[in-house]
């Protein structure tokens, strides 16, 4: 079963991201494993990306979401990458991270990292002006981990408000 689908308890897992995202504006949530599926279970309001190659990774999606931000009204100048795998990750994580993050007017050389107990993690702000070295190389499942590991983003500490746990296996 796909992440997205993933029950435990409060709802599937892309809903209850969805909900910690609530605020930010627009919505954009990639889709691969059983999208229809998925698709189907997302409010009107949020922009629904297909990635037909999503067996080639986490970073299949990141950049199918990246190339999609462009098009998106209003216009973008930073974007918050959320995964849904994520479960204790809540609103006080982003809106943490989103404070860091500071005003729009600036956004676009942001990079800002939630960490936990100083081990990196997500969610993960991102400027305009760092999209296109993110795009470089996502791929597979390291995402933008490369990236990031040369361009030293603004680490939040977060650990006081979750785990940051990326649940992989049940």
């Amino acid at each position: 079963m796909p992440k997205a689908l993933v029950d435990t308890g409060a709802g599937p897992w892309v809903l209850r991201a969805l909900d910690a995202l609530r605020g930010c504006d627009p919505l954009l949530v990639v889709v691969g494993a059983r999208a229809d599926e998925v698709a189907a279970l997302l409010p009107g309001d949020v922009v629904v990306v297909r990635n037909d190659g999503y067996q080639q990774g986490m970073g299949s999606s990141l950049a199918c979401g990246l190339r999609a931000v462009p098009a998106l009204e209003p216009p973008a100048d930073a974007v918050l990458v959320m995964l849904v795998d994520l479960p204790d990750v809540g609103r006080p994580v982003l809106d943490r991270l989103l404070a860091a993050a500071g005003p729009p007017e600036g956004a676009r050389s942001t990079l800002v990292r939630a960490t936990y107990r100083g081990r990196p993690g997500h969610p993960v702000v991102l400027g305009r002006q760092h999209w296109a070295g993110v795009l470089a190389v996502a791929t597979g499942d390291e995402g933008a981990r490369r990236y990031l590991g040369h361009h030293r983003p603004v680490a939040i500490e977060c650990g006081d408000l979750a785990t940051g746990r990326d649940v992989d296996r049940p």
